[in-house]
């Protein structure tokens, strides 16, 4: 069994949001990615896979799409195939995501 204590994982950067990997396989992948106020994950796509957001801490702005909506602990949000997304921390407090990708992305490419 493989598993990791999350919390214990977080980290943060004064220069860019940080990506935390958790766990990969050849069907999926699961980060935490960890932003302080004012920070940004630019809008991109994944042609091929899906991604899941789910907030553990925080609050964020999510865009997929041409939709835009604020989130908080305890919600999720999909970003099917193909579609951009991206989020940002307009708070004033640490945002920190669980996000999974399926399929995962190779290895020589990230988001």
């Amino acid at each position: 069994m493989e598993w990791v204590e999350a919390a214990a994982l977080k980290r943060f950067s004064p220069e860019k949001a940080q990506k935390v990997g958790l766990f990969r396989t050849e069907r999926s992948m699961a980060d935490l990615y960890c932003l302080l106020p004012g920070q940004v994950q630019k809008p991109h796509v994944h042609e091929t896979s899906d991604k899941i957001y789910y907030v553990i801490e925080g609050t964020g702005r999510f865009r997929i799409g041409p939709e835009e909506r604020e989130l908080s602990a305890g919600s999720a949000v999909l970003a099917p195939a193909s579609v951009e997304h991206g989020v940002e921390n307009p708070g004033s407090s640490s945002l920190v995501l669980l996000v999974v990708l399926a399929p995962p992305f190779p290895k020589d490419k990230g988001h």
